[in-house]
């Protein structure tokens, strides 16, 4: 049985392909980030509050 893998390196990428990984990443972590956030729930505020201070995010 003969198989093969095909893998992608970030050499072999395109420019464009590079900034779309990169805007996706970002549109993602700022999703993320601002979700946690603006998050009703006590729960979820408490638990990324230290980390927001830490990184200048304002919650308060």
């Amino acid at each position: 049985m003969n198989t093969t893998t095909q893998t992608t390196t970030l050499a072999s990428l395109s420019i464009s392909q590079r900034a779309i990984a990169a805007g996706l990443a970002l549109f993602l972590g700022l999703t993320m980030l601002y979700g946690v956030g603006f998050a009703s729930d006590m729960a979820l505020h408490n638990g990324a509050h230290d980390t927001r201070h830490a990184m200048g995010f304002p919650c308060h």
